[in-house]
């Protein structure tokens, strides 16, 4: 009776003890970490009319008014094959987690076996050979880890945040496909609109170059004249695989980013020759928003409390590891099988503890260490969010100036033009200089298509750098119990 007693009591005061906080650090985002900055936290510096301080939406390309674009950000996001491993990844890291439950949970096992056996005779000191036999053994156990310091909990922490750091790593896979094929798909219509302006100019300079050859031809114009004009004819010609090569390249990337061969891409894109516009400013939104919202900051934080996690599991070696278990079984010979003489049972605690101090101190140390290079990697990746939105935005800006100049650049031209047009055509002037001044105004229209395509750039660049585009299909993060 009275060990029965002693027993309950034993249990008793474990179970309480199963009940304590579990050893190592508690995670928090740390007080002095960049992203609890104020200034990581406002507007942003390059806010501006054409950028303004509202809201970004989750399907932002729907900014661009092109229905062709969001079919293929919705192929892109069903098919591209970085989606297809960072899905699975994600998949992998839950899977990960469920397993580690499992060590909070009522272990158990069965066991059965059955074989002819002969004990040694000298084994038992005698003289005489021992019997053959049949012989078995059955039996079944459970436990139960008491997790008194929480090494359990802890490692289940830290897997529940390294499956919310897969997700953040899917939704920043997302993000990047969604402003890959934004790109490739105004890659493929610029250059259409480049082409279009080529061959047009291409199209003036024959006519120039036919009308100076006909005044060499009487006389008027020195042969120089004509070989310095074909000359430029000859280099504008030149410039027009390089573009039909540059868009079937877009048309290519395009293709792969949605899941097909090149033999399998829509050349009717090829006829796309209107350049990705935006007619309004872009919503940014600020700082807070921006850190709240961008998946790599996301997945850096979570492996920032995964890795503190693992300080505790770490620290939990310190100290004993406690289960409590129980067995029944039968073993023997077959003869005598179940027996009073084979049943067997066994009930009681069992501890497992580590005397190796300085090998678990080093583990901790490691632990520690890997948590302060987590940190910085966190500060980091808020520090890059917020250089690349600010260096997008300052781009943007300085490319939107330029594109105001050349548009009042390409205004005059055909101003000039038109005004020669008309002189020509009343006889006032030969046909040249009119011809040169038409050139002229298709030139800088030409100027104006290169800085659509740099403007095209600037804008996707931006919404990469504000991190959206994965809100509305990203399944929601794992939850963890501490974190």
């Amino acid at each position: 009776m009275r060990t029965s007693i002693g027993q309950g009591a034993i249990a008793a005061v474990l179970l309480a003890l199963a009940g304590c906080a579990p050893v190592g650090p508690n995670y928090h985002v740390p007080a002095a970490a960049i992203i609890a900055r104020p200034t990581a936290q406002g507007n942003f510096i390059g806010t501006s009319s054409a950028a303004k301080a509202t809201p970004l939406p989750a399907d932002w390309w729907r900014l661009y008014d092109d229905p062709r674009l969001d079919a293929l950000v919705a192929q892109a996001l069903a098919a591209n094959t970085d989606l297809r491993i960072a899905a699975a990844n994600l998949r992998r890291a839950q899977a990960l987690l469920g397993a580690s439950k499992v060590g909070r949970q009522i272990q158990g096992g069965a066991s059965a076996e059955t074989g002819w056996a002969q004990l040694s005779a000298e084994q038992v000191l005698s003289d005489t050979q021992p019997p053959e036999m049949e012989i078995y053994n059955i039996g079944a156990s459970v436990s139960y880890d008491l997790d008194l310091f929480g090494g359990l909990r802890r490692g289940i922490e830290a897997a529940g945040a390294d499956s919310e750091a897969a997700q953040a790593a899917r939704d920043l896979a997302q993000v990047n496909v969604v402003a890959q094929t934004a790109r490739a798909y105004g890659d493929v219509c610029n250059l259409g609109y480049q082409a279009d302006v080529l061959r047009r100019l291409i199209a003036t300079q024959e006519d120039a170059s036919a009308l100076v050859r006909k005044s060499v031809e009487r006389g008027r114009s020195a042969p120089q004249d004509e070989d310095r004009d074909e000359a430029v004819l000859a280099t504008a010609r030149s410039h027009m695989p390089v573009l039909i090569a540059r868009q079937k390249s877009a048309l290519y990337r395009l293709a792969a980013l949605i899941g097909q061969t090149p033999a399998e891409a829509d050349t009717s894109l090829l006829q796309c020759h209107r350049p990705l516009v935006l007619h309004q400013p872009i919503p940014v939104g600020d700082g807070r928003a921006l850190l709240a919202r961008r998946p790599d900051i996301r997945m850096a934080e979570r492996e920032l409390a995964a890795a503190t996690a693992r300080i505790g599991v770490a620290t939990a070696e310190l100290y004993p590891d406690i289960s409590l278990g129980a067995s029944v079984g039968s073993t023997g010979a077959a003869k005598d099988f179940l027996s009073p003489v084979t049943n067997r049972f066994g009930f009681g605690p069992a501890i497992h503890w580590t005397l190796n101090r300085n090998a678990v101190r080093a583990r901790i140390a490691g632990a520690n260490a890997t948590a302060d290079a987590d940190l910085a990697r966190f500060d980091g990746t808020v520090l890059t969010a917020l250089r690349d939105v600010e260096s997008a935005l300052s781009s943007y800006a300085g490319d939107l100036d330029r594109d105001e100049a050349l548009r009042e650049a390409s205004a005059n031209s055909n101003r000039a033009a038109a005004r020669l047009r008309k002189l020509r055509l009343g006889g006032r002037i030969g046909g040249i200089a009119a011809v040169e001044a038409e050139r002229e105004a298709i030139e800088a229209e030409e100027a104006l298509a290169d800085n659509a395509t740099d403007l095209s750039h600037d804008q996707i660049n931006l919404f990469l750098a504000l991190g959206g585009g994965w809100q509305n299909s990203a399944p929601k993060p794992a939850q963890t119990g501490s974190s």
